[in-house]
């Protein structure tokens, strides 16, 4: 069988650097499941807008791997919030390139907008199609209420693409449960298949190097944060709880904040930055919370393994990837009980859970895991095991690839 996959990521190119506008965790899982796929022998082709006029069409990013830059609309960022305009241009372009090469064995959208795609390709070619949604509508809307900006019809393209779909790919039992509770999908449809970390990329560092190579106090006990800079994160509930270690539990500790639009920290750039900052000074903090701007992929180790903790407390999470990469790192997690955090840390073994925007709750958990070295320790010894054992790019993608070729054979999967 020919195993040409194309990969629909609208908004988010394996090519981008994480922790920027619109760049995140989608980036990363559209990059190392291409990369990932190829090494098996697949040939992926990934569909991304053109958003800057330097960019060639068609890049040949790794062996096997091509990134098309497809144009659609302005040749500069566009929030994805903005995207469904254009998105007719995006799947006139795509359905005619995969008609001129003969086709794909299978489509895989990723993200609401590139469902679009996958349909069209399934209405055009008959391609068959699995979509993994990053982050679902609804459960946007129930979080975010009016702060929401994504127009109405994407609910009801979300509903198309699950009742359209060969097979959907939820990140976590929690994503799983939005996905029939909230939209009625078909269990027979649904696989778990978690994101994962590049064992090539994160490992332990030992803490005094780390820390040497970033100007770090050696004996400072640090706090970390890496991520996009919007209030979803929970980043405020981070500092609120570092004023309250501070005040509360007498314990002083500094917290860097790693991301943003820039690589150095402008709350112009990155607004997000400002209103933190008027949370640190409020909580008497202030000189406390560093913000490092945006770090390339190959520091991120670095920071990681520099950290006691690793703190993240987003008010909801499809997934989550950061705290896998924390823990590649033996770093222990002080993170949200929710959504994917809730599924990939373990509580008590890998880490602490705790309820978001409870800033009490997290500091008398920062309290026991800045005290504790000996915890500490044995938290990240089980964090390396529990990773490498359920939770690399290489097994995740057998495992999206066996999905792959259950569609592509139009086998009826029931996973209930």
């Amino acid at each position: 069988m020919t195993r040409n996959i194309a990969l629909i990521s609208d908004h988010a190119s394996p090519l981008a650097s994480a922790g920027g506008v619109d760049s995140g965790g989608q980036n990363i899982y559209v990059a190392q499941v291409a990369r990932h796929l190829a090494r098996s022998g697949y040939a992926v082709d990934v569909f991304t807008r053109r958003d800057a006029a330097d960019l060639p069409e068609i890049v040949q990013w790794q062996p096997r791997v091509r990134v098309v830059h497809v144009p659609a609309g302005p040749a500069r960022f566009v929030r994805k919030e903005d995207l469904l305009p254009l998105m007719n241009d995006f799947c006139s372009y795509v359905r005619d390139f995969a008609r001129a090469r003969g086709g794909y064995v299978v489509s895989h959208a990723n993200f609401f907008l590139s469902g679009l795609v996958a349909m069209e390709l399934r209405r055009a070619l008959g391609t068959p199609f699995v979509v993994t949604f990053h982050a679902l509508g609804r459960v946007r809307r129930l979080h975010q209420h009016e702060a929401d900006q994504f127009p109405a019809e994407r609910m009801d393209i979300e509903d198309a693409a699950i009742a359209q779909a060969d097979a959907i790919i939820a990140e976590c039992p929690q994503d799983e449960e939005d996905l029939t509770r909230l939209y009625r999908a078909d269990s027979r449809k649904l696989s778990v298949i978690p994101c994962g970390f590049d064992k090539s990329e994160f490992w332990p560092i030992a803490r005094p190097f780390a820390r040497k190579a970033l100007g770090l106090d050696p004996k400072e006990r640090i706090l970390l944060n890496i991520g996009r800079l919007v209030p979803r994160k929970g980043i405020d509930n981070a500092i609120r709880a570092l004023g309250r270690l501070a005040h509360a539990h007498r314990i002083s500790a500094r917290l860097l904040v790693v991301g943003g639009n820039s690589d150095l920290p402008c709350p112009v750039l990155t607004p997000e930055i400002g209103r933190l900052k008027e949370i640190a000074a409020e909580e008497g903090v202030a000189e406390r919370v560093l913000f490092t701007g945006r770090r390339s992929r190959e520091f991120l180790k670095l920071y990681y393994s520099a950290a006691d903790v690793f703190v993240t407390t987003p008010w909801y999470e499809p997934f989550g990837i950061t705290p896998l990469e924390a823990m590649a790192c033996g770093t222990p997690v002080a993170g949200s009980d929710v959504g994917g955090i809730r599924y990939s840390v373990a509580d008590g073994l890998t880490g602490h859970l705790v309820p978001p925007k409870d800033p009490d709750r997290l500091a008398a958990s920062l309290a026991r895991l800045c005290t504790d070295a000996d915890h500490r320790k044995e938290l990240g010894r089980n964090a390396i095991d529990r990773v490498h054992e359920q939770f690399t790019w290489a097994k995740v993608t057998r495992s999206i690839a066996a999905l792959y070729q259950d569609v592509a054979h139009g086998k009826e999967r029931n996973v209930a």
